[in-house]
């Protein structure tokens, strides 16, 4: 039966793809673990969509956040190819703001958070992602990161907002806006 723990991490470290310990507070590990508590939540958000363009956009987004993940935990590593996030998922992200928010009315406001199922929990999610694009960012000062890991973040925060958007309209859930 395989083990599911090991015991390494009971005194406040955890080991990365370099061998190398890092405390779990690093700021590296961090950004990692943002990454995945993002993927985790993009998962929840599936369950909650109908829109199969958002759903099968989501599951890629998923493997980019692996590749980021997979990426951040091999900085300084020789040993093995580094996983690198190209400039075909940046791309895709924007074309997908294009094409959802291409019937979307102009906004002119702020968005209270919430409408239908999905899109309260795309909303959510795009806010796991500017903490993650924070964390990484934060990372980025201390560590030697690829910098297109920072504006695929930057990006990913603007498609979940749209999809967002989107599922509203789809499902006439419409969007409620701050009063001041």
């Amino acid at each position: 039966m395989a083990k599911f723990y090991t015991g390494a991490g009971d005194g406040g470290s955890t080991g990365t793809l370099t061998g190398r310990r890092l405390a779990k507070d690093d700021k590296l590990i961090d950004a990692i673990g943002c990454a995945d508590e993002l993927n985790s939540y993009i998962g929840v958000c599936i369950l909650y969509l109908r829109e199969e363009k958002i759903v099968s956009e989501l599951r890629l987004i998923q493997n980019d956040l692996f590749i980021i993940g997979a990426n951040l935990a091999s900085l300084g590593y020789s040993g093995v190819k580094k996983p690198i996030l190209d400039e075909k998922p940046l791309k895709r992200l924007e074309a997908g703001v294009d094409a959802l928010s291409k019937n979307l009315p102009e906004l002119r406001q702020f968005v209270i958070p919430g409408g239908s199922a999905g899109a309260a929990h795309l909303h959510v999610a795009r806010s796991i992602s500017r903490r993650m694009e924070r964390a990484i960012v934060t990372a980025a000062n201390q560590y030697n990161l690829d910098r297109s890991i920072i504006a695929y973040a930057n990006r990913l925060s603007s498609y979940l907002f749209v999809a967002s958007l989107y599922v509203n309209q789809a499902e006439s859930a419409g969007e409620r806006h701050p009063t001041y």
